[in-house]
């Protein structure tokens, strides 16, 4: 029985490790081609918002000091309704680079913020936009030269990351833990020329091409996607490019409660079953294998203890013990370029929780039937 169980296992491992050889390591040993700060394009950075005024009063400062040539900002309040119109108001003539939009219609046929997003590239007065949300800091005032700097040649689209604020507790752990890992992911996927997604808190791409692609208008009705869904459709093998400098990278505020956490997810997969068939196969059979290693790997090791086969533990400990010293010094590679997100001893855990991660949310992925419609 454990000898058909190692098989098996063997075969999901190298899976994995194809994973880990053809994908990630372009991202473990990523280089900036670009010299930095070499291009200095006209920049409009968007921000959604709804209902955020206490953020704002933190993110339109740091926006406004952000060192770069020519650049706007440009706030787009959905309808908001917490004082947020009042403050900008009372304080737009302090800032040299704040524009503000007011949006007070909705409609029936596209979302509130990708209908506020396209606002936003219809006003936009220069040829690169770059998007943040409001509960987002960026983490230098060389933010926007940090993402610019990467659009040369054919390049129209740039992916950021943006890692979530540390603090206690074992939420905030496996937000950040879940974070890098989906980082790594689609970093290297783009390294390879296979982007599937972006995240909005820290994203660029030149407003040509949104126009030239219709913008949101194949999937204007689904709730989210606005990064991911778009680049789904628009980017190529040459097309797009990463930043992975400290300087450009944006922090965001997690979730404090299981709750919310569980139904920003929920919305936020459920987006993926609108991906390219490529893409839904090249991340089904990645987080599959991940699924299926740890499975095989409880069941041979209960049955090899039950059995007292200690020849086929010791196989289960080499082929493990393998995987893991590829997976780790990867991943700790990576660790260090992304700002060091999680913490390097808590890698084996990690890998668990991803585990137990992947099987709930692969569950209720394959049986929700619609999005939750919520704006954010």
């Amino acid at each position: 029985m454990a000898e058909y169980l190692l098989y098996a296992l063997a075969a999901f491992v190298l899976i994995q490790i194809f994973y880990y050889l053809y994908f990630f390591t372009r991202l473990a040993f990523y280089t900036k081609s670009s010299n930095y700060g070499s291009t200095a394009p006209g920049v409009t950075v968007l921000v959604c918002a709804w209902n955020e005024r206490e953020n704002l009063t933190e993110l339109l400062p740091m926006l406004d000091a952000q060192e770069y040539p020519v650049f706007e900002v440009i706030l787009l309040d959905d309808r908001s309704d917490d004082g947020s119109e009042e403050y900008i108001r009372e304080n737009i003539f302090n800032w040299k680079h704040i524009r503000y939009i007011r949006i007070n219609d909705q409609f029936p046929h596209i979302t509130p913020k990708k209908y506020a997003l396209t606002v936003g590239m219809k006003q936009a007065k220069y040829p690169v936009t770059l998007m943040t949300d409001a509960d987002c800091r960026p983490a230098s005032p060389h933010w926007i030269t940090a993402m610019t700097s990467c659009f040369a040649g054919e390049k129209d689209i740039v992916l950021g990351f943006s890692p979530y604020f540390k603090s206690k507790g074992l939420l905030n752990w496996f937000i950040r833990c879940e974070t890098f890992y989906s980082a790594v992911q689609y970093l290297s996927f783009a390294l390879a020329g296979r982007t599937y997604m972006g995240v909005g808190r820290n994203i660029a791409y030149s407003k040509s091409l949104f126009f030239a692609n219709k913008g949101f208008y194949t999937h204007k009705a689904v709730y989210g996607g606005d990064d991911d869904l778009f680049l789904n459709e628009v980017s190529t093998s040459s097309n797009t490019t990463i930043s992975v400098e400290a300087d450009s990278f944006v922090y965001s505020k997690p979730k404090l409660t299981w709750r919310t956490w569980y139904n920003q997810k929920r919305r936020h997969l459920a987006v993926s079953r609108y991906y390219k068939l490529s893409n839904k196969i090249l991340l089904g059979a990645l987080s599959g294998a991940h699924i299926a290693v740890w499975i095989l790997a409880i069941a041979t090791l209960a049955a090899g203890i039950v059995t007292r086969d200690f020849f086929s533990l010791q196989i289960l400990g080499a082929i493990l013990g393998i995987r893991w010293i590829l997976q780790w010094s990867l991943l700790l590679t990576i660790n260090n370029k992304l700002a060091k997100t999680v913490e390097w001893f808590s890698c084996f855990a990690m890998d668990f929780a991803l585990f137990v991660y992947y099987l709930i949310f692969g569950f209720v992925t394959f049986t929700q039937k619609k999005n939750r419609k919520t704006w954010n």
